[in-house]
C-alpha cells in the first residue's frame, strides 16, 4: 500500500511540474516562413489579395477538395472575405482582408471555429529583390493555457510551418509560370 502512495505522489508531482512548465511558455504563437519568388511583387500580390485565387496555391485547398467555400465582401483587397467548412484537416473558419497595401503588404484577420476556436492575424509581405520578390507568410495569435500545454507535445511551428512552406512553393510555381 505504501508503494501505491509513493507512485501516486510521484504522478501528482510530475503533473504539477508539467502544468507549471506549460504556464511559463510564451503567450503568443508566431509562425513565419519566407521564400524568394522569381517574379515582381505586382505579379504575386494579386494571387494573395484576391481570395478567390487562393485555390491555385493554398495548401489547405488540397487537404479537402470537397471543402465548402464562401466568398463575400469586396472582390479583392480590404473587406474581401473567405469562409470555409471542411474535414478534420481544414476545420471551419473565416478570414477577412483587414488591410491591403499594393504591392507590398496584406493583413488578414483569421478566425477558426473548428477544430478549436482561435483568432490570429496573418500578414503577407512582398519585398523586391532585384528581379525577384521575397515573400513572407506570417501568423501571430494568442496562445491560451491549453495551447501551451499541447505545445509541449506538438511543435505547432513545425506543423503549421510545413503548410506555409508548401503554400509558398505553390505560390512560386503559379507566379513563375
Amino acid at each position: 500500500m505504501q508503494i501505491l502512495g509513493i507512485v501516486a505522489a510521484v504522478v501528482v508531482a510530475a503533473l504539477a511540474a508539467l502544468l507549471v512548465y506549460a504556464a511559463t511558455r510564451p503567450g503568443t504563437l508566431v509562425v513565419q516562413r519566407s521564400l524568394r519568388i522569381g517574379a515582381a511583387p505586382d505579379k504575386i500580390f494579386p494571387l494573395v489579395n484576391d481570395l478567390g485565387r487562393w485555390a491555385a496555391w493554398s495548401p489547405y485547398e488540397k487537404k479537402d477538395p470537397a471543402m465548402k467555400r464562401t466568398l463575400s465582401g469586396a472582390a479583392s483587397g480590404k473587406g474581401a472575405i473567405y469562409a470555409w467548412e471542411g474535414n478534420k484537416n481544414v476545420g471551419k473558419g473565416r478570414m477577412e482582408i483587414a488591410d491591403s497595401a499594393p504591392p507590398s503588404r496584406i493583413a488578414i484577420d483569421l478566425s477558426f471555429e473548428k477544430p478549436f476556436a482561435a483568432q490570429n492575424v496573418v500578414v503577407f509581405t512582398f519585398e523586391p529583390e532585384g528581379g525577384a520578390t521575397a515573400v513572407t507568410w506570417a501568423m501571430r495569435g494568442r496562445s491560451p493555457f491549453m495551447a501551451k500545454l499541447i505545445g509541449i507535445f506538438v511543435d505547432m511551428d513545425a506543423m503549421i510551418g510545413k503548410d506555409f512552406e508548401a503554400g509558398l512553393a505553390n505560390l512560386k510555381a503559379v507566379a513563375e509560370a
